[in-house]
């Protein structure tokens, strides 16, 4: 009986300190992007050996805070290593609704400085010991999803991206002919805020580009339908779909998996 109790103890303690191994590491990271410093947040499981692909996380037009660190930890946990950038910069927090689409509106009236700060976030991530640098990705949710897609029409070193109920339009369609890698819409059916000849002028920019990309649009959600903090009453145009959060994460972990095999 002592054996077999002995034996129990010791394969509770394996079990606990193989879980401990395979705990998400997170670090807070500070950087610069020009005289601008940045606070952004690392995260990767310690279990995997080696360099791993790398996925930048670009936040909601509220700023950086939980959720998007949320989602970084969620990627590690598949065996990415993850950064989520900071696009205002340390500290910079949007109060409300009104303070979130002044703050978001500088980037978006101004496409080359919305690159840059996206860009000094992937450098951030491609830099990482943990990252290869050579398997690099974005995903991005509402303002998030439109500065990733900018960013792959900026040319930069990225496989693939994916948009969260982001904006599509651009100032520079033109500029779709420099994206490198897939890219992929996960997109609220019933968004009143992208509007229908958005959605049109954005597939037609990708079709005459000769882009690889997919587009779903999942029917009954509106804007901001991966963030439970969004309510659940549609009425409003801002919203959480638990069924298009599940079935959007469920397909974009498909072509993180396809675009960085």
């Amino acid at each position: 009986m002592k054996t077999v109790v002995a034996a129990l103890a010791a394969a509770l303690v394996m079990s606990a300190v193989s879980v401990s191994r395979a705990e998400v590491r997170t670090e807070v990271v500070e950087y610069r992007h020009g005289n601008v410093v940045l606070e952004g947040y690392m995260a990767y499981d310690d279990s995997i050996k080696g360099k791993r692909p790398g996925i930048l996380v670009v936040h909601e037009w509220m700023g950086h805070n939980p959720y998007v660190r949320m989602r970084a930890e969620k990627l590690a946990r598949l065996g990415y290593a993850a950064f989520a950038l900071d696009m205002y910069g340390k500290g910079v927090r949007a109060k409300d609704s009104k303070e979130a689409a002044s703050l978001a509106g500088i980037y978006k009236g101004n496409r080359t400085l919305m690159r840059a700060r996206a860009q000094a976030g992937l450098d951030v991530l491609a830099r990482h010991p943990m990252t290869d640098p050579s398997r690099l990705a974005a995903i991005g949710y509402c303002f998030g999803g439109t500065t990733v897609l900018e960013l792959a029409r900026s040319g930069a070193a990225l496989r693939g991206v994916v948009s969260f109920h982001g904006g599509l339009d651009t100032p520079s369609a033109e500029d779709a002919r420099n994206i490198r890698g897939k890219v992929l819409v996960l997109h609220g059916a019933d968004d009143p805020y992208v509007k229908p000849a958005e959605v049109a002028a954005f597939q037609d920019e990708m079709r005459k580009a000769g882009v690889d990309w997919q587009f779903v649009a999942y029917g009954g959600a509106v804007h901001s339908f991966t963030n439970p903090d969004s309510g659940n009453d549609n009425s409003k145009g801002v919203a959480y779909n638990e069924k298009a959060d599940r079935r959007s994460w469920e397909a974009m972990k498909a072509f993180l998996e396809e675009t960085l095999k």
